[in-house]
C-alpha cells in the first residue's frame, strides 16, 4: 500500500506539473521575454537560450512522439501518409499535434495500467502483457479510428462524384470556365466533393493554378474514378467542349457504383446464410454422432 500511494502521489505531481506549465500565470515570463517579439529583431535571441525559454514542454515531446508513432504505425502495416490522411478528412491538426496526443493517450493507459498493477499484484506474464498491450491498444484505435475517418470520407467522394461529374459537364457547355464551375458547385453543395472542391478554389486563390489545385484534390482523395475524372477535366485547355467527355465519364463512375452495390448486396446474402448453416449443422453433427457412437460401441462388445 505504500509503494502505491508513492506512485500515486509521483503520478498526480507530474500531471500538475505539466498541466500547470501550459497556464500562463504559472510559467509568466520575464517583461523582456513578452516585448522581444515586438521590437526589431526580436525573433533573435542574444545569448544561449534555455531548453524550456522559447518553447513548451509540449513542443519539446511533439518529435520525439511523432518518431514514435511514425514508427509504431509502420510496424504494424499502415503506410499512408499521416499527413495525406489528415487533410483528407480536413482535420485542423497537424502531424506532430496527431502523434503527441496519440501518444500521450498511451502514456495514460501504461500510467493506468501501471497502477493496477500494483493493485492488484498479478503473475509477471500477464504483467507483461498488460503493460505492453494495454498502450498498444489504445494507440492501434486512434489510429485506426483515423483509417475510417480516411475510407469513410473516399466512400463518400465516390457516390457523390457521378452527380459532380455531371454538373460539371451542363456547367461547362453552358460557357462557365473551370473555375466558375468549380465555385458554383463549391457554393451552392454541402457534400464531401463540395468541401473538396471549396479546398481547390481556396488553393487557387493561393496562387495555384486550376490544374494543379485538380491534380493535389485527386491526390489527396486517392480515388481512381477521381483521377480520370481528373485526367478529362485537364484537357479544358485543349479541347473546346469537354461536356460529351465529362457525361460518358459520369456513365461509366454510376455503372461502377451499381457493380459494388450489387457486389456488396451479394456478399450480405451470403453473409445471411452463415448462422443459418450453422444452425442446421450443429444439431444434425449431434443426431449422427448418436447413432456412431452406438455403432462403435456395439463393435467393440464383439
Amino acid at each position: 500500500m505504500t509503494r502505491l500511494v508513492a506512485v500515486c502521489i509521483l503520478a498526480t505531481w507530474a500531471g500538475a506539473t505539466l498541466v500547470f506549465s501550459e497556464l500562463p500565470w504559472f510559467r509568466r515570463l520575464p517583461l523582456t521575454e513578452r516585448l522581444r517579439p515586438f521590437s526589431s529583431g526580436g525573433l533573435r535571441r542574444s545569448g544561449v537560450p534555455g531548453l524550456f525559454a522559447n518553447r513548451s514542454f509540449r513542443d519539446i515531446l511533439r518529435p520525439l512522439a511523432t518518431t514514435i508513432g511514425s514508427r509504431l504505425s509502420k510496424g504494424f502495416g499502415v503506410s499512408e501518409e499521416l499527413a495525406l490522411r489528415l487533410e483528407r478528412v480536413h482535420s485542423t491538426q497537424s502531424v506532430a499535434e496527431f502523434r503527441t496526443r496519440q501518444v500521450g493517450w498511451a502514456a495514460a493507459a501504461l500510467g493506468v495500467a501501471a497502477l493496477g498493477l500494483l493493485a492488484l499484484a498479478p503473475p509477471a506474464p500477464l504483467a507483461l502483457l498488460v503493460l505492453i498491450g494495454g498502450p498498444l491498444l489504445v494507440f492501434l484505435v486512434i489510429e485506426q479510428q483515423l483509417i475510417s475517418a480516411s475510407q469513410e470520407k473516399q466512400h463518400r467522394v465516390f457516390l457523390e462524384l457521378p452527380i459532380v461529374a455531371e454538373q460539371l459537364g451542363m456547367l461547362l457547355s453552358s460557357g462557365y470556365s473551370m473555375m466558375g464551375a468549380l465555385n458554383r458547385i463549391a457554393t451552392r453543395s454541402n457534400g464531401a466533393c463540395a468541401s473538396d472542391i471549396a479546398r481547390v478554389a481556396a488553393r487557387v486563390k493561393q496562387g495555384l493554378s486550376p490544374d494543379e489545385g485538380l491534380r493535389e484534390w485527386a491526390r489527396i482523395a486517392d480515388v481512381a474514378e477521381l483521377h480520370q475524372l481528373t485526367t478529362i477535366l485537364l484537357l479544358h485547355h485543349d479541347a473546346g467542349d469537354l461536356g460529351t467527355l465529362i457525361s460518358q465519364e459520369a456513365r461509366s463512375i454510376r455503372r461502377e457504383t451499381q457493380r459494388r452495390l450489387i457486389e456488396r448486396i451479394e456478399r450480405r446474402n451470403e453473409q445471411v446464410w452463415i448462422p443459418v448453416t450453422v444452425a442446421t449443422l450443429v444439431p444434425g453433427v449431434i443426431f449422427l454422432a448418436i447413432p456412431f457412437m452406438d455403432a462403435l460401441n456395439g463393435f467393440g462388445a464383439i
